[in-house]
């Protein structure tokens, strides 16, 4: 027997998948430094090199928003997968279902409610991980059921928008989600219930042209993306050369378009203002 036999191999300590997702490096898609996902997590995902505001999943966003990181998750209405049997190099109900799996979610939007700033409040958030946070029947369905939840209870209700816009697999049907969802914010508006509108990268399409900027306050995350078209399309429609940051935040706020930016480490305290003031009298 000689050394080689004889050494005493170091025991390997057991990871579970939580512990190893802990110690990974995420490159920053903005600038493309690579960053320490605890660093991250403390910053709220916002990259601590040039101030690139990440995409948030749904869970993480309610517990940014809500006190103590609590909140209720609401049932949603269910509706149907597939009313046009659409396929194209893949199966709708196909798609649906590996977004589901790598989501955990059933669709692209979740609603909650639970306490902001003490303001008992209803929050409808969007999952761009989940097929773009494309609008379809079902997150048409989820905004409804936000809107008539805060009618009922006189309660304020947050938008938080992460589209690129209506849900091609199901044609005029996504289209309609524009209609009736602005239709359930009007009915908001005309009862005197708050409606914020949080604009977070991105927020496009038939979400941008719909709900997502009707707000009596819309805010926005620092240098997020709000627009209905690309930019590459508006250039060849027009045949004109767009400004510099079209399309960002902070040229919308320039030009009217949202009434605050603000950094993602700061939203909650901004919004709780934004509620303690809207909310002053809702209920007297």
């Amino acid at each position: 027997m000689n050394w080689l036999t004889e050494i005493v191999r170091p025991k390997i300590k057991k990871t579970t998948p939580k512990e190893i997702a802990d110690n990974l490096w995420v490159r920053c898609p903005n600038c493309n430094q690579m960053l320490f996902s605890k660093e991250l997590k403390d910053s709220h995902y916002v990259c601590t090199a040039c101030g690139h505001h990440l995409r948030l999943y749904v869970e993480k966003r309610f517990k940014l928003l809500f006190d103590n990181e609590q909140y209720t998750l609401v049932p949603l209405p269910v509706v149907q997968d597939d009313p046009l049997k659409f396929k194209d190099i893949q199966k709708y109900t196909d798609r649906l279902k590996s977004n589901r799996k790598k989501t955990g979610c059933q669709d692209a939007v979740q609603v909650a409610r639970g306490t902001i700033g003490g303001i008992a409040s209803i929050v409808a958030a969007m999952d761009f991980s989940f097929m773009g946070g494309s609008m379809g029947l079902a997150v048409g369905e989820g905004i409804v059921k936000a809107a008539k939840l805060a009618l009922k209870d006189r309660q304020p209700l947050i938008t938080v928008t992460a589209s690129g816009g209506a849900r091609m697999q199901e044609g005029m049907l996504s289209l309609m989600q524009m209609a009736r969802t602005t239709a359930a914010i009007n009915e908001l508006k005309e009862a005197g219930i708050p409606f914020i509108s949080i604009l977070t990268d991105p927020t496009t399409g038939g979400v941008s042209a719909s709900f997502a900027m009707l707000g009596d306050v819309n805010m926005a995350e620092k240098g997020c993306l709000i627009g209905f078209a690309g930019q590459r399309v508006i250039e060849q429609t027009i045949h004109e050369k767009l400004p510099e940051g079209f399309q960002r935040a902070e040229y919308l706020l320039e030009h009217g378009m949202v009434d605050m930016v603000v950094d993602r480490a700061h939203m909650k305290e901004e919004l709780v203002k934004v509620l303690g003031i809207l909310t002053a009298n809702l209920n007297k």
